[in-house]
């Protein structure tokens, strides 16, 4: 096997937010105020974090930075065009690198998005969660339906093509009929693209501990179902089991986290994932991540023991489940060959295994690729635990 690197992405977490979401598990800690924020410091920390790093790229370049949080867009252009200036001066970015900034719609960050475009972010991924003001009030959002369809509006003016909406379904007391109400306002914004997801109730979140009233299974459902269709007629192109785009704008830096591509974490509780060649087939996959608590991870930027909280390598045993969670996820799935050169092992074992998976129709019948069937991808969960009865076996 070929020992070749897969591409290279980073990531950026800033884990600072105005209020934190009843439903939201990530790293991210209410500010009162936005003259609160360390922003000198914290950029100081995720250069000098980044300069820890540097052995870790050595020799490869960037095809994607993202940039998420938190609400990252509480910070200024100023900010993001010295951080990127950086970036670019220690690590090649690819000429056409793709440059992510998640951004909330709340009239906090209006009138930035020109500075976040002339700093060299070239793609914005907006917080809008849904564009009915109740459904807002009822996920603990800031922001108004209205204040959603300005944003989009000024990212436009401010010359950003390449745009994508987080919108979420199944939420308190949904009906189909208001899901849809929310694709049809999208739609109407025509955004390059879409993450439509579920709302889910996460662990070690105020919804986990108080859970809110959801739809029911069925109705869940009725929506999953209509709400596809009604994307796929608008000319949406459902490429991942949440994410739909049009005129190909596909998330790069997603593709990569799905395509099993390495990518470097800098920034308070920031993952990454690096490949090395391995002893045998496979490449050996290490994971790390840095100190998680802003203040301390503040703190670290003068401690010798840096900003890495931990690393892990990646059992050669797990290599197979965690490559398929994240292949199974594309719609179009992965070549076969591309098993045997991540898990190190051949494909004959693993299609035997999944023969009853093929069975139930959970499986493409598709000898070239690995790849869910439509219903394989409604029951996800299932083809992934034929996976992991491979590895136990």
């Amino acid at each position: 096997m070929s020992a070749t690197l897969p591409p290279l992405a980073l990531y950026i977490h800033v884990p600072w937010c105005v209020r934190k979401c009843p439903y939201c598990d990530f790293n991210s800690h209410g500010v009162g105020h936005v003259s609160e924020l360390p922003e000198a410091d914290y950029l100081a920390a995720l250069i000098a974090d980044l300069e820890a790093d540097l052995p870790l790229a050595a020799g490869r370049q960037l095809v994607s930075v993202f940039i998420g949080g938190g609400t990252p867009s509480l910070m200024t252009a100023e900010f993001y065009a010295r951080l990127l200036e950086a970036v670019a001066a220690r690590v090649p970015l690819a000429a056409d690198a793709e440059i992510t900034l998640e951004a909330n719609p709340g009239t906090l960050e209006r009138g930035r998005f020109a500075g976040y475009r002339a700093a060299g972010i070239n793609r914005l991924s907006l917080g809008v969660q849904s564009f009915q003001d109740q459904q807002l009030s009822a996920l603990g959002r800031i922001h108004s339906g209205d204040d959603a369809r300005a944003a989009v509006e000024e990212a436009r003016d401010a010359g950003f093509d390449n745009l994508n909406l987080d919108l979420m379904h199944g939420l308190p007391g949904q009906t189909p009929e208001l899901a849809l109400a929310d694709l049809e306002s999208a739609i109407a914004l025509a955004p390059s693209h879409l993450s439509w997801y579920q709302l889910t109730l996460e662990p070690n979140t105020e919804f986990h501990s108080r859970p809110p009233s959801l739809p029911a299974e069925e109705t869940l459902w009725d929506i999953q179902d209509l709400g596809h269709e009604r994307l796929q007629a608008a000319g949406f192109s459902r490429y991942e089991i949440s994410a739909y785009t049009r005129d190909d704008r596909h998330c790069r830096h997603n593709l990569n986290y799905w395509r099993f591509g390495d990518y470097l974490g800098i920034g308070a509780g920031a993952h990454g994932k690096l490949s090395a060649p391995g002893e045998g087939r496979a490449l050996a996959i290490q994971r790390r991540w840095k100190v998680r608590q802003p203040a301390s991870y503040l703190r670290r930027r003068h401690d010798p023991r840096g900003f890495l909280a931990g690393s892990s390598p990646l059992p050669t045993e797990e290599l197979p489940l965690e490559f398929a969670m994240n292949a199974l996820r594309l719609v179009e799935g992965v070549p076969l060959a591309d098993w045997a050169s991540n898990t190190g092992q051949g494909t004959d074992a693993l299609l035997a295994c999944l023969s009853a998976a093929r069975e139930k129709g959970l499986l493409a019948d598709d000898a070239e690729r690995f790849q869910a069937s439509p219903l394989g991808l409604l029951f996800l969960n299932e083809l992934l635990a034929s996976i992991g009865e491979h590895r136990a076996s």
